[in-house]
């Protein structure tokens, strides 16, 4: 029984005891956490566990940035499908629009902007395998979808545009499985998911998100594996990059040339063009007049920069009031480039493509009214300006004339306000933009009216304005100039024709007779003449009789009169009023407006003085009037300044000096507000009561005060110095706050960019994206730019110096000459021939100024031909020095020609005397160790100087100088204009002196000194060491050289004659005769192993043949009986097949 195990404690989940229990649990929670219960009871596993916690808190924290995305209207994420050709990069973009719009593309190109949610849009992107398009995506795109072939593996293309983003900023990266569904077998499928997905987050990041796409069904991915990746795109959180929070951009999406087809076709399309960009802005503020970088283009100077309306704007309440039954069933998109809706941009073009047989003898087909409508502007003879131009339209029902349209009535009106003469697209541009932003100004409830029953979606935001149309009034005022003598003077006529929509509220509403009813007056009056043929000398009379001292005045008195009531104030600006309604009516027919405003500003001229009534100055000399304005200027401050003096503020100058102490003292002021009397020694101390209890609450008592970490409190200043920036720019108008602080980033912009290459809009690729990237002012100069470099592991070859390397930095790609070297012991920078293997190094190279930290990559080449790995190296920027100074080690070598005790001529060294007076003190050194040292130059031969040694040198030795040489870096700029070329990828900048023989099938020419020579040294003779007698007397024992004559005579060992015995003659013939039998036993018992061997190498060889023999045989029985085994196997299936088609 002892034996036999326990069973375990099984809690009971159900039952009174197990309530019971869960009430005692409620009562424990109630009473709160027992900390004690809970103590570590080993100290170090609790400080273990502390720094475990703070260490992941800071793994956590990241630097600050500031986030200058808007949040009312911010621009659209792009989004960038990125991978190998072949992956499936088209169909996932397809999809995902479909997914967002409901709409499917035919022909996807350039970006496409839709919405994702009440606060985000998406702008999608393709990048196609061009590693000029690859470098562009990623200094642009917010978010990667890098794709990534399932059934293949990770390919090179992948690891490049991976350390591309490395260089100018990591984005948000999710990778895409595709192509899954070609492997069958679901191990092989699972082991291959594992393997991807550990390769992934090593490049990116441990836990980087990885989506599987399984098929295509219907040329589309899966609905809900497209559901679920829009779903994470829509919610994705974007950390402000650095230079992109300092650079404006945009995505270009639309690209207009504006150039006039006469000068194209005069200079044969070489000219320079004018060409217009829409986009999105994006980054920080683009200010005008700065200027601009295309890559692939150059740097342009922008010529003007144009806000316009959203095409692809959030939903809003105004949006969704004004759409349609049919806008709300499918979402808006945003694609000129491609083919949405049937509609396409190019380049000087919209094609409309209308699917179906369109040819004119083709009536058998049904035609809707949109296809009559297509076809019947396959009719049109004539074109608009013709039309207009026959027409007989009348501006008033009583016109003798109708109207005309010439050509000298626009370029009148438009030719006071520009001074260059437009051209016809120009003009279109202009009109359409003045008339949009006049609608948006004026008409602010024009959003909210409902559509006309018989209204057409003609795919228009705003309402059209006609080129030939009169201009009307209000835009010849804004024309004129207008003469003051004072601010108020000046905007009394904008506030007068505002005055009709401002209402003055009081207890006893008065009616105030409206514009509309005086106009319909007019009108029934005169039906049979023009309207401003009537009252025509009584208006005159009124014009001459007003001046510009009435209007002044009427200002004065709303302001600082106090004996007319607000009634007469009223009734007095009424009949202004009146008068400036028949102003206006004039001004309606444009026929008196300018004589009006000539005579007002001859009036203002000619008046030196305002005529003043001396009467009314005398109220001015009441102090009580006075006093009462006196607060109401900036000078008014002495009252306050006495107060002060007598107690009444409490504070006197001291509030002065410490503005930020306002707050904190507001109730103490208000206290001694209400004691006027109090002494201005108790105010100051009363003010040093409150300083010194501030300073105990930050700094005696922390704990009452918000202690927040550093991290935190960098947030809040972040924080607020942005709200402070929104809040001093909140009341300006767009206009002003554009000159002030630039073009925000969210809105949709329009840039005409001037002097643009001729190559660029005639051989634009939509498939190839166009980046606009703003310049900052230091960006725009070149000089010497000092980097830190290294060679990238995975490029096969060694970086040399001075050979050609494309660098891309900052929005440019251009090709220079790095020159490489090290800083030795922080003395000088030595040159580098070659770039150290696993170690950065330094380089200098002439472009364009970048600013510190700016990451960078390069390449040899940005063409496909090449194989391999691409990015050659990586770096980032470390200094702008215009003075930058390498140095190479030189070494200068000479010959003796004269040797006195310790002092040499030296000659071969220099060529002439001022080379040695430059090198005087310089040391010097011989091939044997003996030091020098360089004293003076020698007249004669040019270029031989006097040194001094530690010892006496030889003849036969050599001395160097070790000198250092100053390098300059070679002044090479060379821009990639991939963007110029038909086959943008063929793009080839210097090329090395090899790969231009090996282009041209030269050969390397041969120099006699350069070859290798064998040389030939004659061997030197040595004289022995002689040590004086007198010296080796006084030298000790050991010391002294043991040297013997030698033997001239022959000693006795040689002269001594041998005389054998004949018992050794015998043994001395008896050892020979045993050597010689010997030897002959030896020789021929090697040629009985050779032999041997040969014999048995004969074996052998049989052998092995006989053995290849019989394999053959085997190998030929096998693929017979294979062929055999296949030639069944064919036959029986052509034997089912006929059996089976029999059978149908």
């Amino acid at each position: 029984m002892d034996d036999r195990p326990h069973k375990t404690h099984r809690p009971s989940t159900s039952g009174a005891k197990h309530e019971k229990k869960e009430k005692a649990k409620g009562k424990e929670k109630k009473q709160g956490f027992n900390e004690k219960a809970f103590a570590p009871k080993s100290g170090r596993r609790a400080d273990r566990q502390g720094r475990r916690t703070a260490e992941k808190d800071q793994t956590r924290l990241h630097v600050p940035l500031v986030d200058l995305t808007p949040d009312e209207d911010p621009p659209p994420v792009i989004v960038a499908i990125v991978g190998p050709s072949g992956v499936g990069k088209t169909t996932l973009l397809k999809s995902l629009v479909r997914r967002y719009t409901k709409q499917t593309l035919n022909e996807a190109k350039g970006p496409i902007t839709v919405v994702s949610g009440k606060k985000r849009r998406l702008t999608f992107i393709e990048c196609n395998n061009d590693l000029n398009s690859m470098i562009d995506i990623g200094k642009v795109a917010d978010l990667i979808l890098l794709m990534i072939d399932g059934s293949f593996g990770l390919e090179m293309e992948t690891f490049e545009f991976l350390n591309i983003l490395q260089s100018h900023g990591f984005p948000k990266v999710i990778g895409i499985l595709t192509h899954l569904d070609l492997i069958k077998k679901a191990a092989t499928l699972k082991a291959t998911k594992k393997a991807l997905k550990k390769r992934f987050w090593t490049e990116i990041y441990q836990g980087a998100k990885l989506f599987y796409l399984s098929g295509v069904i219907n040329g589309r991915y899966p609905d809900t594996e497209i559901l679920n990746l829009s779903r994470f795109i829509s919610v994705m959180k974007f950390r402000p990059l650095v230079f992109r929070n300092s650079h404006p951009y945009l995505l270009v999406d639309r690209l207009e040339d504006l150039t006039p087809r006469e000068l194209v076709r005069t200079t044969k399309g070489k000219c320079d063009r004018t060409v217009t960009v829409y986009g999105y802005l994006r980054g920080t503020n683009l200010r005008s007049g700065s200027k601009v970088h295309i890559p692939g283009v150059g740097d342009l100077t922008m010529k003007s920069v144009t806000v316009l309306g959203d095409p692809c704007p959030l939903p809003t309440a105004e949006s969704e009031k004004r759409r349609k039954l049919s806008e709300k069933k499918k979402l808006l998109i945003h694609a000129p480039m491609s083919d949405v809706g049937g509609v396409m941009y190019d380049k000087d073009a919209v094609w409309i493509n209308v699917p179906g047989s369109f040819t004119r003898g083709n009536n058998d087909a049904l035609q809707g009214e949109g296809e009559q409508m297509v076809m019947d502007l396959q009719d049109v003879n004539a074109t608009l300006d013709d039309a207009v131009a026959r027409s007989q339209i009348r501006l008033f029902g009583s016109s003798s004339q109708p109207l005309t349209v010439g050509p000298d009535l626009h370029n009148e009106s438009e030719s006071s306000e520009d001074e260059e003469v437009l051209s016809e697209e120009e003009e279109e541009e202009e009109e359409e933009l003045s008339s949009e932003e006049e609608e948006l100004d004026e008409n602010d409830d024009w959003e909210l009216e409902e559509p006309s029953a018989n209204a057409k979606n003609t795919g228009r935001t705003s309402m059209r304005t006609g080129i030939r149309e009169l201009p009307k009034s209000h835009g010849k005022q804004r024309a004129d100039v207008e003469y003051a003598d004072s601010d108020s003077d000046l905007g009394a006529s904008d506030d007068e024709e505002r005055a009709g929509r401002v209402r003055f509220e009081d207890e006893d509403d008065q009616d105030i007779p409206s514009d509309e009813d005086d106009e319909v007056g007019d009108e029934e009056e005169g039906d049979e003449a023009p309207r401003w043929k009537s009252k025509l000398s009584e208006n005159a009379q009124k014009l001459a009789a007003s001046s510009r001292k009435a209007k002044r005045k009427d200002w004065t008195k709303l302001i600082y009169t106090t004996n007319l009531t607000p009634e007469q104030i009223l009734n007095g600006k009424q009949e202004e009023d009146e008068e400036e309604e028949s102003m206006d009516v004039d001004d309606d027919d444009d026929f008196f407006k300018i004589k009006t405003r000539a005579t007002e500003t001859a009036d203002i001229l000619d008046k030196g003085k305002d005529d003043l009534d001396p009467e009314e100055l005398k109220k001015w000399e009441d102090e009580d009037v006075l006093d009462s304005l006196r607060r109401l200027f900036i000078t008014g401050a002495d009252t306050t300044v006495a107060e002060g003096e007598r107690g009444g503020d409490g504070f006197g100058d001291e509030e002065e000096d410490e503005d930020e102490d306002r707050d904190d003292d507001e109730e103490d002021g208000s206290e001694d507000a209400d004691t006027p009397t109090q002494d201005p020694a108790a105010a100051l101390a009363a003010k040093k009561e409150a300083l010194k209890r501030k300073f105990d609450e930050q700094y005696d008592d922390p704990e009452s005060s918000n202690n927040l970490d550093f991290y935190q409190e960098k947030k809040d200043e972040i924080a607020q110095q942005l709200a402070l920036n929104r809040a001093e720019f909140e009341g300006l108008d767009s206009e002003a706050r554009a000159l002030v602080e630039g073009y925000r980033p969210g809105s949709y912009v329009r840039i005409e960019l001037a002097d643009v290459p001729a190559e660029f809009p005639d051989h634009f690729d939509s498939a190839y994206p166009v980046i606009v990237g703003g310049l900052l002012p230091a960006e725009e100069r070149f000089g010497y730019v000092q980097v830190r470099i290294k060679r990238h592991r995975w490029y096969a070859r060694t970086l040399k110096n001075n050979d050609p390397l494309i660098f891309s930095l900052g929005w440019r790609r251009f090709q220079t000459l790095p020159t490489y070297s090290l800083d030795d012991h922080s003395i000088r920078m030595r040159m580098l021939k070659y770039t150290p293997e696993h170690m950065h190094c330094y380089a200098t190279f002439y472009g364009p100024v970048s600013q510190p930290n700016t990451g960078f990559c390069a390449f040899n080449s940005v063409g496909d031909q090449q194989k391999g790995f691409r990015v050659s190296a990586t770096g980032v920027v470390l200094d702008i020095d215009r003075s930058v100074k390498i140095v190479k080690k030189i070494k200068l070598t000479g010959v003796p020609y004269k040797v006195f005790k310790n002092t040499a001529f030296i000659k071969d060294m220099f060529s002439s005397a001022l080379e040695v007076a430059k090198f005087e003190g310089a040391n010097v050194r011989t091939v044997s160790g003996i030091r020098g040292q360089v004293k003076k130059a020698l007249p004669k031969p040019d270029g031989a100087l006097r040194a001094t040694f530690e010892d006496k040198i030889l003849k036969s030795d050599i001395v160097f100088l070790r000198a250092w040489y100053s390098v300059t870096p070679r002044k090479y700029y060379n821009p990639v204009t991939s963007l110029l070329l038909s086959s943008k990828s063929e793009w080839t900048g210097m090329r090395l002196t090899g790969q231009v023989r090996r282009d041209e099938g030269l050969k390397t020419p041969l120099d006699v000194n350069s070859t290798y020579k064998k040389i030939e040294r004659p061997a030197r003779k040595f004289n022995p060491l002689v040590v004086p007698k007198k010296l080796q007397a006084e030298l000790p024992y050991a010391s002294k050289p043991k040297l013997t004559a030698p033997q001239r005579t022959p000693t006795y060992l040689q002269k001594r004659a041998v005389v054998m015995e004949p018992e050794e003659k015998k043994a001395v013939a008896l050892l020979q005769q045993i050597r010689a039998l010997r030897k002959d036993q030896v020789v021929r018992r090697k040629e009985k192993k050779g032999e041997k061997k040969e014999e048995k190498k004969r074996k052998t060889r049989k052998e092995e043949e006989r053995k290849s023999e019989k394999e053959k045989e085997r190998k030929k029985e096998v693929m017979r009986i294979v062929g055999q085994k296949s030639r069944r196997e064919a036959e029986l299936e052509e034997g089912h097949g006929r059996r089976k088609r029999s059978k149908s």
